[in-house]
């Protein structure tokens, strides 16, 4: 492939898409601020709106990103073949591999720059956003069901209700229930503190412990201070609030496996964590599959068209986003598939768009 060429389209390329991505940003801060601006008062608010939407672009840059990607390819094809230039390119015996590749090349750069983006740049950025949001402008939301201090634990034969503290200072106020297979009560612990000693033992102060037989007797005994062992290590209970997208790849690997062994919910982390990856890496097989919708004999409408079947195609995976994160958080389907299902769609649709064209560029006008 000739080098000029590859360099034109290129460029080309990016042109649109930091133009695109720019206009894309603009319009959804300023919608922002209109919607919102009525919460925003109080002492130095035009400060503390500057801040909160300086962050807020940071983590739309993330979110907006691939949907800019898919709009540029359609948008850069198209306008090479409203000018002519793809019938020119089809003349010098160039194939649709010279539009293709130099598309391809730059999408699978800004793919793999805004999977790094996210990690460090957009988690930070969004915790951020939702400190302001709380702290200087007192919108909560839905803060307290991702911040709230988890408290019921369980792990094998026993259950834990810790009402504070923490796994590397201990806990206070305790109760610690022990049930048999068939899920009846044989023992519960009251203690004021609890505090890790080694693996799986623990130190209890101020016990109350009472024992229960099959035929309903009961005993208690309160000791000063007294050892069990728990079945459970400190690390264990290293249950971490906040929202899972705002966690980085090793705390959302750590937080999937803590919870799983507590009991805990861990379902929307494991989907934050596939979604770390294959919400930028879906702007790859959109924007060959635009790229592909460019190309097709016929097509009337250039410009325009490309803008409203990127939009389409857009919309399209964002509901198909929204139905998976439902059916996750409902056990209906798995993370694994929810969060690649919509990447998978696009490669699916992309590939087959492309060998139905192939060769077409050389043997038909545009």
């Amino acid at each position: 492939m000739n080098r000029t060429l590859f360099r034109y389209v290129a460029r080309t390329y990016v042109q649109f898409a930091v133009g695109i991505f720019a206009a894309v940003l603009t319009i959804f801060l300023v919608v922002d601020f209109v919607d919102r601006a009525r919460n925003y008062s109080g002492e130095g608010w035009v400060w503390n709106v500057m801040l909160l939407y300086a962050n807020k672009a940071l983590v739309a840059t993330q979110q907006l990103g691939p949907a800019a990607l898919l709009l540029a390819a359609g948008a850069s094809v198209s306008s090479l073949r409203k000018r002519g230039e793809v019938t020119a390119m089809q003349s010098l015996t160039f194939g649709p591999s010279a539009l293709y590749l130099p598309v391809a090349l730059c999408v699978g750069l800004a793919c793999v720059g805004l999977v790094a983006f996210d990690e460090w740049v957009s988690v930070r950025a969004s915790r951020r956003v939702e400190e302001i949001t709380t702290q200087r402008f007192n919108r909560w939301g839905d803060w307290g069901l991702y911040h709230s201090p988890k408290q019921w634990f369980r792990r094998g034969e026993h259950i834990f209700y810790l009402r504070g503290g923490s796994a590397q200072d201990g806990f206070d106020t305790v109760s610690v229930l022990t049930v048999t297979p068939d899920f009846r009560l044989a023992r519960r612990l009251d203690a004021n503190e609890m505090h890790s000693v080694e693996g799986t033992r623990w130190r209890l102060s101020g016990v109350v412990e009472r024992s229960f037989t099959k035929d309903g007797q009961s005993s208690v005994r309160e000791l000063e201070e007294a050892e069990y062992d728990l079945g459970v290590s400190a690390e264990t209970f290293r249950i971490r609030p906040g929202r899972p997208e705002q966690m980085r790849l090793p705390v959302l690997r750590e937080q999937i496996v803590v919870r799983e062994e507590v009991g805990l919910e861990s379902r929307q982390f494991s989907l934050a964590l596939h979604n770390r990856f294959a919400y930028p890496l879906a702007g790859f097989p959109a924007a060959m599959l635009a790229v592909g919708l460019a190309l097709r004999p016929g097509r009337k409408g250039h410009l325009t068209v490309a803008i409203v079947e990127g939009l389409l195609i857009s919309v399209t995976m964002w509901g198909l986003m929204v139905v998976s994160r439902t059916l996750v958080l409902t056990e209906r389907l798995t993370p694994v598939v929810a969060a690649w299902m919509p990447t998978a769609l696009l490669v699916v649709a992309a590939v087959l768009l492309w060998l139905r064209g192939e060769g077409r560029l050389g043997r038909r006008g545009a």
